[in-house]
């Protein structure tokens, strides 16, 4: 039965569920998925996820349809990009079917928390992989624990979908190139809160540019940029329609976006991965940070204090980005045909 639960007031925020879901890696293989009602971790002091960071995690949703069915997004995805994490880091890769397996128990035994269809809140996954292994010396584990967690959370927008204001971050690193921004670790978002804290206390988001030189567009806070560029005429032609992302070593490469990329190409718009120089802004009509939590994110405004230049975008979202927001979200709620096979349909 399902639990009596306010979805309208769901943040993205931690809800308790029944279960979570475990596997342990020791002596050389991995356990069975179990689930568990027991949240806490039993750690040793000098385990090598608190002592040197080995620590790797994921996000993925299941959505209730409208055809009453639940659809889990490209999990394959999210396991693959955990397997980068995990050799990034050194650790044990888990496997794509223990993944599944986890994911798809951790569905079962928390049905009553998947939020109905109209409502805008989904059952969310945080698969998490942790080294055990008790150690001072430096260097990796040999034991790790696969975590999934799940959570239903509410709509990233609970009123309508509107835009947020950024500002140019110069003064905080989230990731050097070739070191550990192109994977999904906790190390990186840690690094990023002296920023993204300061920017959230003046009612913003900030965009980080490159560790080198900062004079390219990495990230959008925890999320991927999206910039659209187009003649100014209202009326032109999607192959006229330019959708840019960054390309950078340090950068998360996101499903979110690669999803997105796909969609845009199918509409016969040019899809183009580069460095961003921050000037760039100027020629983008439509600009967003895209991810799980919220799909698309429209950005309204670029303030860059440092040169007293703000880059405006515009108060609305914009008819691109809501095209490709809609059209994906089409996809998970079973709204629209599912041609590309990114969802696992379950009738449970």
């Amino acid at each position: 039965m399902m639990k009596e639960i306010d979805w309208s007031k769901l943040g993205f925020h931690y809800t308790e569920p029944d279960y979570i879901v475990r596997a342990a890696y020791h002596d050389g293989a991995w356990e069975e998925p179990y689930a568990t009602k027991d949240k806490f971790l039993h750690l040793h002091v000098s385990a090598t996820c608190l002592q040197y960071g080995q620590e790797a995690f994921e996000g993925l949703k299941a959505f209730r349809g409208i055809d009453g069915k639940i659809r889990i997004f490209r999990w394959r995805e999210n396991a693959k990009r955990m397997q980068r994490s995990a050799e990034g880091l050194y650790m044990q890769p888990v496997p794509e079917e223990l993944f599944g397996k986890a994911i798809r128990l951790a569905l079962e035994k928390n049905l009553d928390f998947v939020p109905p269809y109209g409502t805008g809140a989904t059952l969310y996954f945080r698969p998490l992989l942790i080294g055990t292994t008790p150690r001072l010396g430096v260097g990796p584990g040999r034991d790790f624990e696969f975590i999934v967690i799940p959570s239903p959370i509410g709509p990233y927008y609970p009123g309508k979908f509107h835009c947020t204001t950024f500002i140019v971050n110069r003064y905080v690193d989230r990731a050097a190139p070739f070191g550990t921004g192109q994977f999904k670790v906790g190390g990186n978002y840690a690094a990023s809160f002296r920023a993204t804290e300061a920017a959230h206390a003046m009612g913003c988001d900030c965009i980080f540019l490159d560790a080198k030189q900062h004079k390219f567009i990495d990230e959008c806070s925890a999320a991927n940029f999206i910039g659209i560029k187009k003649p100014s005429a209202v009326s032109c032609q999607p192959s006229e329609i330019e959708y840019l992302t960054p390309k950078s070593s340090a950068i998360l490469p996101s499903i979110t976006n690669n999803s997105l990329m796909t969609l845009a190409r199918e509409r016969g718009m040019k899809v183009t991965q580069r460095r961003i120089r921050l000037e760039e802004l100027e020629q983008m009509s439509e600009a967003a940070a895209c991810g799980t939590a919220c799909v698309i994110s429209p950005i309204d405004k670029v303030i860059d204090t440092e040169k007293g230049k703000t880059y405006s975008f515009g108060d609305e979202p914009g008819p691109v980005l809501s095209q490709l927001y809609h059209a994906l979200k089409d996809i998970q709620y079973g709204r629209a045909e599912d041609t590309h096979h990114w969802c696992d349909v379950f009738d449970i």
